[in-house]
C-alpha cells in the first residue's frame, strides 16, 4: 500500500503544471489570416457614422447655409425659403438674390472671429463706393440690387428715418464676390486692418512687414527651388546614412563624453577658484573689519551650491562612462542597422514616397473634416439673438452631441491614416528581411504590404489607433483646460495639470512605439494586435539594453542628419539670395526654407527610424529561434552577419580568458590532494 501510495503521489501535479501555455512559433510570411475582425466592424461602423453627419448637415440645409449663405432672418440665399416661425421677413424667395452682403463688413470680432453685422441676401455686389443714401438709391435704381433691409423700398432710401440702422454703413466699399460662397467682400482690405493686427502682432512696424513680403514674392523661385532642394537632399540622405553612420556615431560618443568630462572639469575648477577666492577675501575682511554673519553664510551657500554640481556632474560623468562601456558594442549593432536600412531603401525605393501619400492623405481628411465642421456650424434650429437680433443656427439636444463626435473622428482617423503607413512599412520591410533569396522579392513590396493590410489586418491598425486616440483625447481635454485657467488657477493645479499632461505625452509616446512594434509582429506571424503586442514586448524586454542604445544613439543620428539638411538648404539660401544687398528681405524666404526643409526631412528619416525599429524587432526574432546551423539558418543580411559573428568571437575569447583564470586553482588543488594522499594511506 505504502508503495501505490507513493507511486499516486508522485505521479500527482497540481492542475496548474498540466497546462502550459504553448511556446510562441514564429513562422514569417507563412500563414494569413483576418485579424481583430470586431474591431475593423466598429470602425466601419464609426466610419458610417462620420458621413452620416456631412448628410444630416447636407439633408438639414447646413450645406446650403454655408455655400450660398444666409441672411440675418434666416433665408437661405438664391432658393425659396420656408417660414420660421416668430422670425419676421423670413420665408421670402431668394431665387434671384444670390449673394450675401453684410451692412458693416468691418465690424469683426476678433474673440469670435465672425462678422457681427446684419446680413442681407442681394442680386449683385457694389461694384462701386457708395458714399451716401442717393447713391444708395441710384444702385437700387439701376441693377435692382437693394443694399438695405427688405422692408425699406429703394426709391425712398434717402428720406427714411431708419436708414441710419437698417442701411449699409457709408461709405460702403467697392465689393467682390467670392468664387464659391457668394460673399460680397470688400476690395479695399484696409477695414480689416484691426483683424490684421491682431492676426499679426509681431510686427510693429508696417514698412517691415512690407519689406519681408517683397522679399518672399521676389524669392519665390528660389524659395520653390530650395525646397526642392530639401526634398531632394532628404531621399540621398536615407541611401547614404549607412556609409555615415558609423563616423556619424563616434563622433556623438566622443563628443558626449568629451562634454561630460569638460563640463566635470570646468564645475571642479569654479569651486576651487570660488573657495580659494573665498578664503584669501575673508582671511582680509577679517583683518580690516568684522564680516557680518549673513554675507559670510551667503558666499559659503554659493560653495556649497558649486560643490553640490561638481559632485553631481562627476556621478553623471562616471555612469555616462560606465554605460558606454558597457553598451559600446550594442553600438555596433546600430551601425549594422543603419547599413542595412540603406541596403533597404535601395531595394524598395517606393518606400521613399510614403510620406507623400501618407501626407495626401490626411490632407484629403482634414479637407473634408474641416469642411463637415463648417457644415456643422450652419445646421440645426433657428435661434434669434437677443442681444444682435440676428437669426442663428445652432445644434441642440442630443444633435450638439455630433460635434463631440466629429471630433474624436479627426483624432482616430488620422491615426488610423498614420498606423496604416507604419503598417504598410513593417510590411513590406519584413518581407525583405525574412526572404533569403533578394531576387525572388515581389515585383512591388510596397503594393503587397498594402494588399495585405487591406485583406488581413484593418482590424488590428484600428484597434491600435483607437488606442492612442483613447490617451490623447484626455490630454488635449486637460490641455485645452490649462489655457482656458491660465491666469485664474492656484500654483498647485497648475502643476499638477501639467503633470497630468507630461505623464499623457510620456504615455502616448511608449503606447505609439509599442505600438509600431506590434503592427511589425502581425506583419510577420498574421496574430490579433493584443498577441502581436505581447510578443514584441517579450522581445523588447529580453533585448532591453539593445533597444536604448538604438533609440538613444539611433535618435540622435537621425537628428543630426535632419540638422545636416536644413544646414545645406540654409547654405544654398543664402548663396542663392546674395544678390539681394537688403538683409531684412532674406529674413522670411530662409524661414520658410528652412521651416520646410526640417519638416520633408523629419517625415522622411521618421520613415528611415521606421525601417532601422522593425529591422531590429526582425533581427531580434532570428537570432533567438535561429543559431545558423542547417535547418536553423539566420535570415539576416551579411552586415549583421558580421555583427553576430563578431560577438561570437569575444565571448569565445571571454570564456577562454575565463577557463585559463581557473585553470592555476585547479592545479594547485590537485597537488595538495596528492600531497595528502601519503600521509592518509600510513594512517
Amino acid at each position: 500500500m505504502s508503495e501505490v501510495r507513493r507511486s499516486t503521489s508522485s505521479s500527482y501535479r497540481p492542475r496548474s503544471s498540466w497546462i502550459k501555455r504553448p511556446k510562441r512559433e514564429w513562422k514569417p510570411l507563412e500563414d494569413r489570416s483576418c485579424t481583430d475582425l470586431p474591431w475593423f466592424l466598429l470602425f466601419t461602423l464609426f466610419l458610417v457614422g462620420m458621413c452620416g453627419i456631412c448628410g444630416f448637415t447636407i439633408m438639414t440645409g447646413g450645406a446650403a447655409r454655408l455655400v450660398f449663405g444666409y441672411d440675418s432672418y434666416g433665408n437661405t440665399c438664391g432658393q425659396r425659403n420656408e417660414p420660421i416661425e416668430g422670425v419676421r421677413l423670413s420665408g421670402l424667395d431668394h431665387t434671384d438674390r444670390k449673394f450675401v452682403f453684410f451692412l458693416d463688413p468691418c465690424n469683426i470680432d476678433i474673440i469670435q472671429r465672425k462678422i457681427k453685422s446684419m446680413a442681407l441676401c442681394v442680386s449683385q455686389c457694389p461694384t462701386e463706393e457708395l458714399a451716401t443714401y442717393h447713391d444708395l438709391k441710384r444702385f437700387a435704381m439701376i441693377n435692382g440690387s437693394e443694399l438695405c433691409s427688405y422692408e425699406l423700398p429703394g426709391h425712398k432710401y434717402p428720406q427714411l428715418p431708419e436708414r441710419f440702422e437698417k442701411c449699409p454703413k457709408l461709405p460702403v466699399p467697392e465689393s467682390n464676390a467670392l468664387p464659391v460662397f457668394n460673399r460680397c467682400t470688400p476690395v479695399d482690405i484696409s477695414c480689416y486692418a484691426k483683424f490684421a493686427e491682431a492676426v499679426v502682432t509681431f510686427v510693429s512696424d508696417n514698412s517691415m512687414l512690407n519689406r519681408l513680403i517683397a522679399g518672399v514674392a521676389a524669392s519665390k523661385e528660389i524659395i520653390v527651388g530650395l525646397c526642392l532642394l530639401a526634398l531632394v537632399l532628404s531621399m540621398i540622405l536615407m541611401v547614404i546614412i549607412r556609409y555615415i553612420s558609423a563616423v556619424l556615431v563616434w563622433i556623438l560618443t566622443a563628443l558626449v563624453v568629451l562634454g561630460s568630462l569638460g563640463g566635470t572639469s570646468v564645475l571642479w575648477w569654479l569651486y576651487i577658484d570660488y573657495r580659494m577666492t573665498m578664503n584669501e577675501t575673508m582671511t582680509k575682511d577679517l583683518r580690516e573689519t568684522e564680516e557680518p554673519i549673513d554675507d559670510m553664510k551667503t558666499i559659503k551657500d554659493h560653495a556649497q551650491g558649486l560643490l553640490i554640481y561638481a559632485v553631481s556632474a562627476t556621478v553623471f560623468t562616471g555612469i555616462l562612462l560606465l554605460l558606454m562601456l558597457f553598451m559600446r558594442k550594442r553600438v555596433a549593432l546600430t551601425i549594422a542597422l543603419f547599413h542595412v536600412a540603406g541596403k533597404v531603401f535601395i531595394h524598395l525605393p517606393l518606400l521613399a514616397l510614403q510620406p507623400f501619400y501618407t501626407f495626401l492623405a490626411l490632407s484629403l481628411f482634414w479637407v473634408y473634416w474641416i469642411m463637415v465642421l463648417l457644415f456643422l456650424g450652419t445646421t440645426g434650429n433657428p435661434e434669434k439673438n437677443e442681444d444682435t437680433g440676428l437669426v442663428e443656427f445652432r445644434l441642440t439636444g442630443a444633435l450638439q452631441y455630433m460635434t463631440w463626435y466629429h471630433a474624436v473622428g479627426l483624432i482616430w482617423i488620422s491615426e488610423f491614416i498614420l498606423a496604416c503607413q507604419q503598417m504598410t512599412v513593417a510590411g513590406a520591410v519584413v518581407t525583405y528581411y525574412f526572404t533569403r533569396d533578394k531576387t525572388k522579392l515581389p515585383v512591388t513590396p510596397i503594393l503587397s504590404s498594402v494588399l495585405r493590410l487591406v485583406r488581413y489586418h484593418l482590424g488590428t491598425v484600428a484597434k491600435g489607433s483607437f488606442i492612442i486616440t483613447l490617451v490623447k483625447i484626455p490630454r488635449l481635454i486637460l490641455m485645452y483646460i490649462h489655457n482656458q485657467l491660465k491666469g485664474k488657477e492656484n500654483a498647485c493645479a497648475r502643476c499638477m495639470l501639467k503633470t497630468c499632461i507630461c505623464c499623457l505625452w510620456c504615455l502616448e509616446k511608449c503606447l505609439n512605439y509599442l505600438n509600431q512594434n506590434a503592427y511589425a509582429a502581425t506583419a510577420i506571424n498574421s496574430t490579433n494586435f493584443c498577441t502581436s503586442a505581447r510578443d514584441a514586448f517579450m522581445i523588447l524586454v529580453e533585448n532591453a539594453l539593445r533597444v536604448a542604445t538604438i533609440n538613444t544613439v539611433g535618435d540622435f543620428v537621425l537628428f543630426l542628419g535632419k540638422i545636416l539638411i536644413v544646414t545645406c538648404t540654409a547654405f544654398a539660401g543664402v548663396l542663392a539670395l546674395n544678390y539681394q544687398r537688403d538683409y531684412t528681405e532674406w529674413v522670411l524666404p530662409l524661414i520658410i526654407v528652412c521651416l520646410f526643409a526640417f519638416l520633408v526631412a523629419h517625415c522622411f528619416l521618421s520613415i528611415f527610424e521606421i525601417v532601422v525599429d522593425v529591422l531590429f524587432l526582425c533581427f531580434a526574432i532570428d537570432t533567438k529561434y535561429n543559431n545558423g546551423t542547417p535547418g536553423r539558418e539566420f535570415y539576416m543580411d551579411k552586415a549583421l552577419m558580421e555583427f553576430v559573428e563578431n560577438s561570437r568571437r569575444s565571448m569565445a575569447m571571454e570564456e577562454r580568458g575565463r577557463s585559463k583564470r581557473a585553470r592555476p586553482k585547479e592545479d594547485v588543488e590537485l597537488t595538495e590532494v596528492k600531497a595528502m594522499a601519503p600521509g592518509t594511506s600510513s594512517a
